[in-house]
């Protein structure tokens, strides 16, 4: 107990006798803040099961998901097939299982693809201001006119179906927030005495954004990639949903959503199941992004 002590108090130490020390004080403050929160601890566990499943998909799956038997199609939920069949015969959990790969294959690509052309752009228009400022502005007020899930309609409709492209054109209309919030940061931060001071010492403009400005931006922009996660798998759905996305046979949540649309009524579990995992994951994103403003935020007490 003594020794749990003694790590706590380094921990929360006033006086850190290091960098590592002051960082991992930080940190332990964090998950502190993040823990007290019971629903965000919930979308944490959600996510890290999806991660586990798509891990081991494998293994786990009981059915190989693009194999079916057409004298098995439209069989509901039993021992056997605990979620059913669809049209095809395939078993639905074994496609929900490898579509959570898909899932985060989409939603990572568009975050590393999107965040920091967002964090770039937001941060070079706040510290450049003038000319600079109002062209980056202007640009991202354009793409933010659109609705999100129209105009990646219209960008994968000219790239063409398919997984890759339909990566591509989320990552292209989720890009401007980031900026914006990146923008806002880096205006707040930009005429303090900390960055006159690495001015004065003669850091070049570039250096000041990437080593100085962009560090601070990190924490508000992890926050609203996690939040936007929940809506970058509802518009992956959408144009896998309208067949813009994946294609035939990978078994992605959207397009199983649009193949069980003609059983709806009757055999009702071939959408529902697929629809379920989206609503779950979107929950989980929305539950951990939630938790994770309140533990980042400054402004924000110890627990």
């Amino acid at each position: 107990m003594s020794v749990t002590m003694s790590r706590r108090d380094w921990l929360l130490s006033e006086r850190p006798a290091s960098r590592m020390q002051a960082r991992l004080g930080r940190a332990y403050m964090t998950w502190r803040r993040f823990s007290a929160n019971r629903l965000a601890l919930f979308g944490l566990a959600i996510i890290v099961a999806l991660l586990l499943v798509a891990a081991f998909a494998d293994v786990l799956a009981p059915y190989a998901p693009t194999v079916g038997n057409l004298r098995d199609g439209l069989l509901p939920p039993s021992d056997a097939h605990w979620f059913g069949t669809d049209d095809q015969g395939r078993d639905i959990l074994s496609r929900v299982i490898y579509g959570s790969r898909l899932t985060l294959y989409v939603i990572v690509l568009v975050a590393i693809i999107a965040a920091p052309v967002g964090l770039i752009v937001g941060t070079v228009a706040g510290y450049a201001g003038g000319w600079t400022d109002m062209v980056l502005t202007r640009i991202t007020d354009i793409f933010l006119a659109f609705p999100k899930l129209i105009l990646a309609l219209a960008f994968v409709a000219a790239l063409g179906p398919g997984i890759e492209n339909a990566v591509i054109a989320i990552a292209i209309t989720s890009w401007p927030p980031y900026a914006r919030i990146a923008r806002a940061e880096t205006l707040t931060v930009r005429n303090s005495d900390y960055i006159s001071a690495v001015r004065l010492m003669g850091a070049s403009p570039w250096r000041i954004v990437l080593r100085h400005i962009m560090p601070l931006c990190i924490s508000s922009l992890i926050v609203r990639v996690t939040l936007d996660m929940a809506g970058i798998i509802i518009t992956a759905a959408g144009l896998g949903f309208l067949g813009l996305g994946a294609q035939p046979p990978l078994p992605e949540w959207g397009a199983m959503i649009a193949s069980g649309r003609r059983f709806i009524l009757d055999q009702w579990w071939v959408a529902a199941m697929p629809g379920a995992a989206i609503l779950i994951v979107s929950l989980g994103f929305n539950l951990l992004g939630d938790g994770l403003r309140d533990a980042l935020d400054p402004r924000g007490g110890s627990q």
